[in-house]
C-alpha cells in the first residue's frame, strides 16, 4: 500500500526555507520527517510548467530530477504531474486565445490556474510539448510510479469555453452526431419557438441569453464538453503510455463536483485518483456516497503502481481549507477516522494535501500535515505519524482485497444534467439528494453498495436502485427488463422515464418503455410545494416504524398487474397507489412514486432484506459504520465510531483487531472516532446460512451514542 504526501519542493527552497548558500536543503529534512511519518510515496510538479519551462521552449527539468533524488536516497516513490493545469504567462501573452470566454462572452485573464480554453488548438500544442519533454526528461527516474495528467480537470468552471474555436469543435461534434441538418432540427426538437437552423454555423453555444435554451441543446452542450475533457486527459495519456508504457497513468476527480462525464473519464486511466474533502464535511453517510460513487468509476483493467485492484485518495485533506466561509480546524481524530474510512471502502494509496502550509501564494492557510514552521512538532503531523505506524501493520493485510458488493444504484451523468435544466416539474427536487436517501439507507444498515450508469452489466447484483432516471433510452429500459427478467430485483421511483435520450417526452406512457416491466402507467404527476406532504398508508406486510410522509413529488399511478404497498392517505387521490411491486419474469419490481424522509428507506431496506436474503455485514449498533473488505475467504472488517462518545459493542466469539493485536471478546468500548480493523476467516458456507450469523456484534448495555 502506499502512504504519502502531496509535496510542492518549490516552495521549499531559499528564501521561503534552506540557505543562500544550500538553497534546496530543506528538501533533504523533509524527506527524513516524510520517512519518520511512515510515507512512501510523494506527489509532486503538478503546477510547475511556468519553473520547468520559464520561457518558451528553455526547458530546465533538472530541479525536479534533484527533488526525485532526495526522494530516492530515503527510499521514497514519486507520482509525477503534467503540469498543465497552470499555463505560464508567457505562453498566455504570446497567445491570448488560449484564454477562456465566459457565457457573458467576457475574457477571463491569465495570472493563475486553469486560465485556458480547452478547445484551443494552440493550446493543445504547448501541453503536447511539455508532456512530451517531461515524460522524455524524467520518465527514466528509478523513483516514478506514476503519473498525473494535469490537476483538477474541469475546474473553475472551465468544463466550458465559449471562444470562437470552441464553436468550431462544437459544430463538428454536432455534424458528426447528426450527419444531417433535418436530423439535427428533429431530434432537437428546434421547432420549438422556430429555431430550426439551416446550417451547422447556425447552431449556438448555450450562451447568456434573454431566456432558456432549447434543452436538448444544452444536454448536447454538456455531452461535448464532457468529450473535450475526456479528450484531452486522452491526449496527454497517449503521449506518456508511448514514452513510459510501464508507468500506470492517473488523474485526480473529484465526486459530482466537475461537469464531465466521470464513468468516460475513468476509462482513459489506468487507475482512479480522486480529492477527498471527507475531514471538512460532518455527514459519514455523504463522504460514504462520494467515497462508493468514486471507487466504482473503474471496476476493471485495473492498474495500479502496486497493482493492487483499488483506487487512490492522492489529496486527502490533512487539516483545514481555506476557501469556505469560516475554515476551522479539524478536531483531533478526525483525519485519522475518515482515512480509515477511505482504506474501509476499497481505497489502495492515500496522500495528504498539503505537506506543509505554503508561505506564499493564495493557499498560505490551506491546513497541512505540517504547519508553517515545518518543525514537525505539531498535532497534525504526530497523529499522522500514528497513522504511518499503523499502515505498516494494515499493508500486508488488505493487499490484494476488495470491496464486494451486493447493491448498487444507478447514477448518469446525463440524467443529472438533463434534472439540471430550468422549468422542471418541481425545482425544490434535488438529484443528488434523493440519490442519499438511498445510500445512507444502506450506508447506515451497513450494506455495500457500488454505483453503476444504466447500461453496465448488472446480473451481479441482488438488488438495484434506480433513482429519478429522469432521461431514458430505449436501450438502458430494455437493460433493466433483462436484468429483472433474469431474477434481479430493482426499485426505482418517480421522475423516471420522462424523456428520452433527445429529451424528448413519450408518447407511450411514463415511466417511458416500462409500464410493462413496473405493470402500471403514472397518469399524472402532482408536485408538493416546499412544506406541503401527503402521507402513505401500507399494507400489512410492509414493515413501518414511523409514519412516513409523500413529499416533494407524488405520482398518480394507475395499476395494471402490479401489487400495491402502499397508497396516499389524503387528497383527491387518497387511495391510490403510492408504491407498488411487480413480478417481471424471474424477478421483481418496485416503483415508488413519491419522496420520502430518511425513516422510509430504513424500512424499506428491512423489507427488502425479508424479500431477498440481503443481510448487513456484521450486527452492530446502527451509530458504527461497517465496511468489509475481501479476498477470496480473507475478510476484513472495519468499525468506525463517527459519534463524539463511546459506543459498547459485545463479540459473541473472539475477534482479532490487526491495530492493536488484541483479541476480544465480550464487551469493548470503541471509544469516539475510534477504530477497530478485525478479521474472520468465512467457514464454509451451508444451504441457506445467514452471512450475518457467522460474525455478530451487538449493543450491549443501553450506552449513548
Amino acid at each position: 500500500m502506499y502512504f504519502g504526501v502531496d509535496y510542492h519542493p518549490e516552495h521549499w527552497i531559499y528564501p521561503y526555507d534552506g540557505s543562500a548558500e544550500e538553497p534546496e536543503s530543506r528538501w533533504i529534512r523533509d524527506a527524513e520527517l516524510m520517512l519518520q511519518a511512515g510515507f512512501n510515496v510523494v506527489r509532486m510538479g503538478e503546477f510547475a510548467w511556468g519553473l520547468c519551462e520559464p520561457e518558451e521552449g528553455k526547458f530546465d527539468f533538472s530541479w525536479l530530477r534533484r527533488a526525485m533524488d532526495v526522494m530516492q536516497r530515503a527510499g521514497i516513490k514519486v507520482v509525477l504531474g503534467t503540469p498543465t493545469a497552470a499555463p505560464p504567462i508567457w505562453l498566455a501573452k504570446k497567445h491570448p486565445e488560449i484564454l477562456p470566454v465566459d457565457e457573458r462572452g467576457l475574457l477571463l485573464r491569465e495570472g493563475t490556474r486553469h486560465a485556458y480554453c480547452l478547445n484551443s488548438n494552440i493550446y493543445w500544442e504547448y501541453s503536447k510539448k511539455i508532456v512530451r519533454s517531461v515524460a522524455t526528461a524524467l520518465g527514466d527516474h528509478p523513483q516514478l510510479i506514476a503519473w498525473q495528467i494535469d490537476n483538477g480537470i474541469g475546474g473553475h468552471k472551465t468544463e466550458f469555453s465559449f471562444n470562437e474555436e470552441t464553436r468550431r469543435d462544437w459544430h463538428a461534434w454536432l455534424e458528426a452526431k447528426y450527419s444531417t441538418i433535418q436530423n439535427l432540427n428533429d431530434l432537437m426538437g428546434l421547432r420549438f419557438w422556430g429555431q430550426t437552423v439551416t446550417d451547422w454555423s447556425q447552431v449556438p453555444m448555450p450562451m447568456a441569453a434573454p431566456t432558456v435554451h432549447n434543452p436538448a441543446l444544452v444536454l448536447d452542450w454538456m455531452r461535448f464538453s464532457s468529450d473535450t475533457c475526456v479528450a484531452f486527459i486522452k491526449c496527454q495519456a497517449s503521449i506518456l503510455r508511448e514514452i513510459t508504457p510501464n508507468v500506470p497513468v492517473t488523474t485526480n476527480l473529484r465526486a459530482l463536483t466537475r461537469h464531465f462525464d466521470h464513468f468516460d473519464m475513468a476509462e482513459a486511466l489506468d487507475f482512479v485518483s480522486v480529492d477527498s474533502n471527507a475531514t471538512i464535511k460532518s455527514k459519514s453517510a455523504e463522504n460514504a456516497c462520494e467515497i462508493d460513487m468514486l471507487r466504482s468509476l473503474k471496476k476493471s483493467n485495473i492498474r495500479t503502481p502496486d497493482g493492487d485492484c483499488g483506487f487512490w485518495v492522492i489529496e486527502q485533506k490533512a487539516g483545514h481549507v481555506n476557501w469556505q466561509d469560516v475554515n476551522s480546524l479539524v478536531r483531533p481524530g478526525v483525519v485519522r477516522l475518515f482515512t480509515y474510512q477511505l482504506l474501509a471502502r476499497g481505497a489502495s494509496g492515500v496522500l495528504y494535501f498539503f505537506w506543509r502550509q505554503p508561505r506564499i501564494g493564495s493557499e498560505k492557510f490551506y491546513g497541512g500535515v505540517l504547519t508553517h514552521d515545518g518543525r514537525a512538532e505539531n498535532r497534525v503531523y504526530r497523529e499522522i505519524a500514528q497513522l504511518g505506524e499503523e499502515m505498516k501493520l494494515l499493508a500486508p493485510k488488505i493487499k490484494d482485497t476488495c470491496v464486494v458488493a451486493e447493491t448498487c444504484i444507478l447514477y448518469s451523468h446525463e440524467n443529472a444534467w438533463a434534472l439540471k435544466q430550468p422549468m422542471q416539474p418541481n425545482k425544490n427536487f434535488d438529484y443528488r439528494e434523493h440519490v442519499q436517501l438511498f445510500h445512507s439507507a444502506l450506508h447506515d444498515r451497513n450494506i455495500s453498495v457500488d454505483f453503476a450508469r444504466p447500461t453496465e452489466d448488472l446480473s451481479r447484483y441482488k438488488v438495484v436502485f434506480a433513482p429519478s432516471l429522469h432521461m431514458m433510452g430505449a436501450g438502458e429500459a430494455d437493460l433493466l427488463k433483462l436484468y429483472v427478467q433474469n431474477g434481479g430485483i430493482l426499485v426505482s421511483t418517480f421522475n423516471t422515464g420522462l424523456v428520452d435520450e433527445h429529451h424528448i417526452a413519450p408518447a407511450t406512457g411514463i415511466p417511458a418503455n416500462l409500464t410493462d416491466l413496473f405493470g402500471l402507467e403514472v397518469v399524472e404527476v402532482d408536485p408538493l410545494p416546499h412544506g406541503e406532504e401527503n402521507h402513505l398508508s401500507f399494507k400489512g406486510h410492509f414493515p413501518t416504524s414511523h409514519m412516513h410522509p409523500a413529499r416533494v413529488w407524488c405520482d398518480l399511478i394507475e395499476p395494471k398487474e402490479c401489487e400495491v404497498l402502499a397508497t396516499y392517505a389524503k387528497d383527491f387521490y387518497a387511495g391510490r397507489p403510492a408504491i407498488t411491486v411487480n413480478k417481471f419474469g424471474l424477478g421483481q419490481a418496485v416503483y415508488i412514486g413519491t419522496m420520502s424522509h430518511q425513516q422510509f428507506y430504513y424500512d424499506l431496506i428491512a423489507w427488502l432484506r425479508q424479500t431477498c436474503s440481503l443481510f448487513p455485514l456484521l450486527k452492530v449498533p446502527d451509530t458504527v459504520e461497517v465496511s468489509m473488505r475481501q479476498n477470496g475467504d480473507t475478510r476484513i472488517y472495519f468499525l468506525l465510531n463517527h459519534q463524539n462518545t463511546h459506543v459498547r459493542l459485545h463479540f459473541y466469539k473472539p475477534m482479532h483487531d490487526f491495530l492493536t493485536g488484541s483479541t476480544f471478546s465480550g464487551n469493548y468500548d470503541l471509544p469516539s472516532h475510534g477504530v477497530l480493523v478485525l478479521d474472520e476467516q468465512a467457514p464454509i458456507k451451508h444451504e441457506g446460512a445467514e452471512p450475518a450469523e457467522q460474525t455478530q456484534v451487538q449493543e450491549s448495555d443501553a450506552v449513548p451514542a
